[in-house]
């Protein structure tokens, strides 16, 4: 693999990628970078002995943790603190609160979090998105939930995707969060991976209010059915040898149930 300019080329031959770059810069100007060490702030680790490939933020998350001076806080060990509920009623409510929070940089750090979440980090995608809520007013309790994913990242902050660790293919789990927000829409989640590490990941709101937990782990078993689906077709133009059924996983009972029969009632 090599890094052209702000593209990317790989291959399993070096015959053809030259050739490509060749054609390539008949129309364009290129300028050869050699391998691939860095991609729009990701750190990239080859260990050609073992075969794998590691994606690490480590100097991008470092440097965020200076710029809210928060090098040397105390690393948690979780993202969010468990069964803590953010809400509406913790935002300012006096124009005196208001004005101090107008100094709290919550944006952009949001904007920093978001960063990090999609590109190496699923594991605090849930949070941020859960504080991107109250990004238009926010409060005293959603920015300390803002430094403490900041510190979570500071003990974690070694922590890369490795690819090739193991050998499977497209795998799937899905999960929803049904009754913690206040808006009363489950939150959808999934990840996928392949060779032992995430590819893509999401956690959203979803778009309507769902009756039981049942339904709500059903949209979102389909979010992540779809998902999947786009999965394959690519991953099938790039290696066009997925031949097996890609595995989703599920821990809801009755959402397995109503998949195998549409007469089932949960």
């Amino acid at each position: 693999m090599v890094h052209v300019d702000d593209c990317v080329f790989t291959g399993s031959s070096a015959e053809l990628i030259s050739d490509y770059k060749s054609k390539f810069n008949d129309w364009y100007v290129l300028t050869n970078l050699g391998p691939i060490s860095w991609l729009l702030g990701i750190k990239v680790t080859w260990d050609r002995d073992n075969r794998t490939i590691s994606l690490s933020q480590t100097t991008y998350i470092e440097s965020i943790l200076e710029r809210y001076a928060l090098t040397s806080a105390r690393a948690y060990a979780m993202p969010m603190v468990p069964r803590v509920l953010y809400s509406r009623d913790q935002s300012p409510s006096t124009p005196q609160e208001a004005d101090r929070m107008r100094n709290v940089p919550y944006r952009e750090a949001i904007g920093s979090l978001m960063y990090a979440s999609l590109m190496t980090r699923p594991d605090i995608t849930f949070g941020v998105v859960t504080l991107l809520q109250f990004l238009d007013n926010p409060g005293d309790a959603h920015w300390e939930a803002v430094k403490h994913i900041l510190c979570y990242l500071s003990g974690t902050k070694t922590l890369a995707l490795t690819y090739g660790e193991e050998r499977h293919d497209l795998l799937g789990y899905t999960d929803a969060d049904g009754a913690t927000q206040e808006h009363r829409r489950a939150i959808s989640g999934y990840s996928f991976l392949i060779d032992g590490r995430a590819i893509s990941w999401s956690s959203k709101k979803q778009e309507l209010v769902t009756l039981s937990t049942a339904e709500a782990e059903y949209v979102a078993v389909t979010h992540a059915a779809k998902e999947a689906i786009w999965l394959r077709r690519l991953i099938h133009e790039l290696f066009p040898l997925l031949a097996r059924p890609t595995t989703l996983y599920c821990d809801n009972q009755s959402v397995l149930k109503l998949i195998e029969d549409d007469n089932y009632q949960a």
